[in-house]
């Protein structure tokens, strides 16, 4: 078993491997972007501290995880998602979406919010901890193409327990470009200001996701209005 990098019972910020149970595939309906599973099998699995909570509190956060994503085109991004293993049942869910993160270096936030949250279980548990898909809605965000980073934090102030975002280094049924070992933990509570979370423990890629729809360009808006016009045509003439 490997060993446990912890600080202590009530300040642990990454956990060890264990357990077994195994799922498939992006949690969402229309994934743009999804980091990939916990792999199980991985010497590696692990979670790092993602949370708003008794133990992990803070404003607007504890503890996030931010995971980054590149698009080629542009975006309308409906839903941020995170995979987190945890014993708490959360009441809300806080979510944010940069730009230009670096070490030491939140970069430009591009968009944020808070609402309701859904809790779903994976399959998969781990470290006694069971897995669950918390997801909130961004209410809809348009993205140029570029790199982003996003973080989405359970939320349950009252909740005793914890909640870690788990790893997905392997990128197990991954969807979509990412840049490994460029994701980050911030947190007041824990000391780390935009530190790469590789600091925290092995964390190339978060189990962590992305939903929406691609935005045609311009030009192919106008090709496929021009289509449409040609086959508008070729009805009217069948009908003269």
């Amino acid at each position: 078993m490997k060993k446990l990098a912890l600080l202590s019972v009530f300040t642990l910020i990454a956990l060890p491997c264990l357990t077994t149970v195994a799922h498939a595939a992006c949690p969402v309906q229309n994934c743009l972007f999804y980091g990939g599973d916990l792999d199980l099998n991985d010497p590696n699995q692990n979670g790092l501290a993602n949370e708003n909570d008794a133990i992990v509190g803070g404003n607007p956060y504890g503890a996030a995880t931010f995971q980054n994503f590149t698009n080629d085109t542009a975006w309308n991004v409906t839903t941020l998602f995170t995979n987190n293993l945890s014993t708490n049942t959360p009441t809300g869910g806080y979510w944010e979406i940069r730009s230009g993160v670096s070490e030491g270096n939140g970069g430009t936030l591009i968009a944020s919010g808070s609402g309701a949250v859904t809790n779903t279980p994976t399959g998969r548990s781990d470290f006694g901890y069971t897995e669950y898909t918390n997801d909130v809605s961004t209410g809809g965000v348009n993205l140029n193409p570029g790199t982003y980073w996003f973080a989405v934090v359970p939320i349950c102030t009252t909740c005793a327990g914890r909640t870690f975002n788990s790893n997905a280094n392997t990128r197990l049924n991954g969807v979509g470009n990412e840049t490994s070992n460029q994701q980050f933990f911030n947190s007041s509570f824990f000391g780390a200001n935009f530190t790469n979370a590789n600091n925290e423990g092995v964390f190339g890629v978060f189990s962590s996701g992305v939903d929406g729809s691609s935005i045609p360009e311009p030009s192919s808006l106008i090709m496929l209005g021009s289509g449409l016009l040609a086959a508008a045509g070729v009805v009217r003439r069948r009908l003269l």
